[in-house]
């Protein structure tokens, strides 16, 4: 494992001689090459697929079709065609002494991705990374692991064509083990990225002696005011809960102010076409008993809020005001996506202000947190943490500065 770290940080090195056109060029290749190479790429997903179970929340995750490929090469176009993050200057200045100072914008150096059963993120780490001049080590799971090795096949050989060193990318076993060397990585591996669960994003931040940013497991809530339309609230709730599924910005609770209980039936109709199972408080399970699939409908318990589904399944939550709203959130919520569905501007300004999380919608589904939805390209993740980046995390977010200082002999008194 030593000898691939190795080999990494070396190839970083030679990012740096890469012209950003260039750049380009070898993303708009690599994107064209997925598309060439679709059925082996759905093959190998295949054979992922037929060890898990449907009924798993990761199989959504895991499944790769002609669908969500063409998306991936369109996404990873949509990076090339942004600007180069890299040599921007930041901040600058002439000192009384004559020195001259820039900030200028670099590459971390080398970026260890640890996450689960999701093959695009290969895909998507390697585009921002190798844009952004960023060398990077994966670390996938094992319920992925034959789609995430036909992916750096790919990528190896669009590099191999293009006489780039292949070592700027790294696929590493999806073992334990692996993972446990990654994290103890010093001077190999200067940041780290987990994308996952609950679980696995505490492992690594418990564990790891190189430095973490910390990526959303996503606890989302939206709340109905008193003064929502309940026709948008019906789009919104369902979109952000029926998208998909999977997802870290799924809605997971509908919090409702209880004057518009009588409007929570409505509300939720759409919800029944996809299935959905409700746990609801006693006041949410009264006004929806009836009106709601028996089958579907369930008594929220204790561990109903807090919990990010990943499934056709939502709390509901009643409360008497926005405080006791934003109130619950900050219980509950894990810094991730919240809306507020309101006519109220009052309401809406307090609820951003007050919120704290990463994205905080008005009148809209939290299913837009997303890279590719905020213009950025792709994503290397949502971050839910406040030291550096937060939110969707791309181009910019994975660069850091140096400081170039040009004097013409000056000395310090």
């Amino acid at each position: 494992m030593l000898e691939i770290f190795s080999k990494v940080k070396t190839a970083s090195r030679s990012l740096a001689l890469i012209p950003d056109a260039r750049r380009d060029e070898i993303l708009l290749a690599v994107a064209d090459a997925i598309l060439a190479n679709e059925a082996s790429l759905l093959e190998a997903n295949a054979k992922d697929l037929s060890r898990m179970d449907k009924s798993n929340p990761l199989y959504d995750r895991l499944q790769l079709t002609p669908a969500r490929l063409a998306d991936i090469a369109s996404d990873m176009r949509h990076v090339a065609a942004l600007p180069s993050p890299l040599g921007r200057v930041l901040k600058e200045k002439t000192l009384e002494n004559g020195l001259h100072l820039r900030r200028v914008s670099v590459p971390f150096g080398v970026i260890g991705m640890v996450y689960e059963a999701r093959p695009n993120v290969s895909f998507d780490v390697f585009s921002l990374c190798f844009k952004s001049g960023n060398a990077c080590i994966l670390k996938g799971g094992k319920d992925a692991d034959d789609s995430n090795q036909a992916i750096i096949t790919l990528i190896h050989s669009v590099l191999d064509e293009y006489g780039v060193d292949n070592d700027v990318v790294a696929l590493l076993p999806s073992t334990h083990e692996a993972t446990a060397e990654m994290l103890n990585a010093v001077g190999y591996i200067d940041v780290c990225i987990p994308r996952g669960g609950r679980r696995l994003i505490d492992f690594v931040r418990d564990t790891a002696k190189v430095p973490v940013i910390e990526t959303g497991a996503g606890v989302v809530h939206a709340y109905f005011d008193k003064d929502g339309d309940l026709e948008m609230g019906k789009r919104i709730v369902n979109n952000a809960k029926t998208r998909r599924v999977s997802v870290c910005n799924a809605l997971d609770c509908l919090i409702i102010n209880k004057v518009r209980i009588a409007d929570l039936p409505a509300l939720c109709e759409p919800l029944a076409k996809s299935n959905v199972k409700i746990y609801a408080d006693e006041a949410a399970f009264a006004a929806l008993s009836g009106k709601y699939s028996d089958e579907l409908l369930f008594h929220a318990t204790e561990e109903s809020f807090g919990t990010e589904f990943m499934a056709y399944s939502m709390a509901i939550k009643t409360v008497d005001s926005l405080d006791a709203a934003i109130s619950h959130i900050a219980n509950f919520g894990s810094g991730h996506s919240e809306c507020i569905i309101t006519d109220n501007k009052e309401s809406a300004s307090a609820f951003q202000m007050q919120v704290d999380a990463a994205c905080v919608y008005v009148n809209a589904p939290t299913s837009f947190t997303d890279g590719a939805q905020f213009g950025l390209g792709a994503e290397i993740g949502i971050s839910t943490q406040k030291l550096g980046p937060r939110g969707p995390m791309a181009l910019e977010e994975i660069t850091t500065y140096k400081w170039l200082i040009e004097g013409n002999g000056q000395i310090r008194p």
